[in-house]
């Protein structure tokens, strides 16, 4: 299940607040604040049927526009 889109503006220098313990080194995410930290509201993980950290990916993920 997909969450909806922060109505932040996202990237560097935004304010946003981001998620307390979840690091994340995706510079070209949308949700990425230019340090190692998420600004997503929520994040999702999957697939439910991973055996493996490997195996898992953040559905959240969104590319930052150009």
């Amino acid at each position: 299940m997909m969450m909806e889109d922060k109505k932040y503006e996202g990237g560097c220098g935004s304010g946003c607040k981001h998620i307390k313990g979840i690091k994340c080194n995706v510079q070209n995410c949308y949700y990425h604040d230019c340090d190692t930290y998420c600004t997503a509201k929520e994040i999702a993980v999957g697939p439910n049927n991973a055996h493996s950290s490997g195996e898992t990916l953040c559905a959240t993920f969104k590319p930052k526009e150009n």
